[in-house]
């Protein structure tokens, strides 16, 4: 990982300011919607709380479970220079400080466990607290993308999530130390000049998109939805944009020769789209508007 700011023996990475900053900020989005709805915002600084611990273990541990083929390749081969950090291989070096599963600040954390870990989190927030699970989740898939937005620039920090070469004119340049097979060789792909893919800025300024339309949806169209419906519409809009950029994607995840986030995108997309396609069918109950909306309905 790149340093940041070193004080005496004390470190404090770019990578980490960077994941700090898109939670406060996203939290901070939430916190004001919720005002807006007449919510207490201290509840989401509460869920935040909450989520943090559960996220992180989950996001490692996702990483560690199905590990990307930069470090599995070598599992299959009997050279003993060969990269092999399967899942064996992190559960047997559990401990190590440099590179085994404890050591999260060597690079490798999921969005998907922590999408995962941190729902599990606000969700025991929520149930202790007796709130209403479905009109925050709506919240959080607003404020969500908006972390994601500012989150992803991390990865750029380290070095990370690109895709394959290409000739764009946006295209970025990859240290030697951080590329993955096939282009680690900088003879075939020269550093100065051999551009790739920024998948990162892909799905940054698509979050940022998503964070918008999200927004907008969530002002002008909630009375004709149900809660929890706009969570939904942000599980389906990553679960597709992640499935496209995995095409270009370099350093994937594969179980059985396939793309294993790619199964995870799809099975999301499906299961969120018939689930909202259920609670929409004819005859089912119309929407019927919040207690915060009807409050501030005219007299």
């Amino acid at each position: 990982m790149e340093p940041g700011i070193t004080l005496g023996s004390f470190q404090i990475r770019f990578y980490g300011i960077i994941i700090v900053l898109a939670m406060l900020i996203a939290a901070g989005v939430a916190s004001r919607l919720a005002k807006r709805d007449g919510k207490d915002p201290e509840h989401i600084w509460g869920a935040l709380t909450w989520a943090i611990i559960p996220g992180i273990i989950l996001a490692r541990l996702w990483f560690v479970f199905f590990p990307p083929v930069s470090l599995t390749a070598g599992c299959a081969t009997a050279a003993a220079t060969d990269i092999c950090r399967d899942t064996g291989w992190f559960l047997s070096n559990f401990f190590d400080l440099q590179s085994g599963a404890i050591a999260i600040w060597s690079g490798g954390l999921s969005i998907f466990g922590a999408i995962i870990g941190g729902f599990l989190g606000a969700y025991i927030y929520m149930r202790r607290n007796k709130l209403q699970m479905l009109p925050w989740l709506d919240i959080a898939g607003i404020a969500l993308p908006m972390g994601q937005a500012i989150g992803r620039w991390a990865n750029y920090i380290n070095q990370e999530l690109y895709g394959s070469v290409t000739s764009l004119p946006w295209g970025i340049t990859i240290q030697s130390a951080s590329r993955v097979a096939p282009y680690t060789s900088t003879i075939d792909y020269p550093v100065d000049v051999t551009l790739f893919h920024p998948l990162f800025l892909y799905e940054s300024l698509w979050s940022l998109l998503a964070f918008i339309v999200l927004l907008n949806i969530y002002q002008r169209y909630r009375s004709s939805l149900l809660s929890g419906d706009v969570f939904l519409f942000y599980v389906m809009q990553y679960s597709a944009i992640r499935f496209v950029l995995e095409f270009l994607r370099v350093d994937v995840t594969q179980v059985a020769g396939v793309n294993f986030s790619q199964v995870v995108c799809a099975l999301a997309f499906v299961a969120s789209l018939l689930y909202f396609l259920y609670r929409h069918r004819a005859g089912a109950p119309v929407p019927q508007p919040s207690e915060e909306a009807q409050a501030a309905a005219p007299q």
